[in-house]
């Protein structure tokens, strides 16, 4: 599976060079059968992080409206146990959050050790929508690119696995899945004349996204261009990605288990060692 990924800055990356499309060899019967194991080996592998605590992961979902990260979320949160995913949506900021700095709402959200936290949009709304839409300065979103991979970094050294998806879809997919959703019930709620007004932005956006991509880039927060026009791929694309990246971690969280057993076990002889010395005495 030959995925985008990009690990560093890089000033020559464009957007329209990566296909929207799934690859040829890939079809839609495996990736499901695929999506299916991988959800059982993604639970298995949540259980060892939540047991260990010594790391968390974050999943940032990023692309155009009716990209698919609402389907992307179930696919993923579907397999895990709710117990330990928080599943986070940033929209316009409040009248809070407008009175901190913008990465406040985002850092009160990122997951604690032991937990999946999914960001559907994120921090990057606040060099995309306000860029295109010129809602601030250019000498102030920026700056924001420097934060954000100050912020990053700092996730990242208190044990974050950071993972940032872009789900890439091709105008013409895009207006397909609008005009569904105006003659399906069950997906009318989501009509927002705003999606239309958004697709007039289309070069700018992808330029915007162009310049995340080319900066905020690194190994610790890798972003994933995912071809998303085929839903099922883009499943299978994150579904392997979070996967594969945390079989990395496997090994380790094993080694930090068996250690707090022996400790547990330890305390646990000391204790009747002592209650049964009292015992004696009495």
């Amino acid at each position: 599976m030959a995925i985008t990924r990009l690990t560093k800055p890089d000033s020559k990356f464009r957007l329209d060079d990566v296909s929207t499309d799934p690859p040829r060899d890939e079809t839609k019967q495996e990736a499901v059968e695929r999506v299916d194991k991988l959800g059982k080996e993604l639970l298995e592998l949540q259980e060892l992080m939540w047991g260990a605590r010594t790391h968390s992961v974050l999943i940032v979902l990023q692309g155009r409206d009716a990209a698919g990260k609402d389907g992307a979320i179930k696919n993923v949160v579907g397999a895990l146990n709710p117990r330990g995913v928080n599943v986070s949506s940033f929209g316009v900021p409040t009248r809070e959050e407008r009175e901190h700095d913008f990465l406040w709402r985002i850092h009160r959200l990122a997951p604690r050790a032991g937990e999946f936290a999914i960001f559907n949009r994120s921090h990057y709304e606040d060099v995309l929508v306000v860029r295109v839409h010129d809602l601030a300065p250019k000498s102030l979103w920026s700056e924001r690119f420097d934060h954000i991979n100050d912020f990053e970094e700092l996730l990242a050294e208190h044990g974050t696995i950071i993972l940032k998806f872009f789900l890439h879809i091709s105008k013409e997919e895009q207006e397909e899945r609008l005009l569904a959703r105006e003659e399906n019930p069950s997906t009318a709620w989501k009509l927002n004349v705003n999606d239309w007004k958004e697709r007039e932005y289309w070069d700018e956006y992808t330029e915007a996204y162009e310049d995340v991509f080319r900066r905020c880039a690194a190994r610790h927060a890798p972003w994933i261009i995912v071809p998303a026009d085929a839903k099922w791929y883009r499943n299978l694309v994150v579904a392997e990605t979070v996967a594969e990246t945390m079989r990395e971690y496997r090994d380790e969280w094993l080694k930090t288990l068996e250690r707090n057993g022996r400790q547990g076990r330890d305390e646990l002889d000391e204790y009747r060692k002592a209650k049964g010395a009292r015992r004696s005495k009495e």
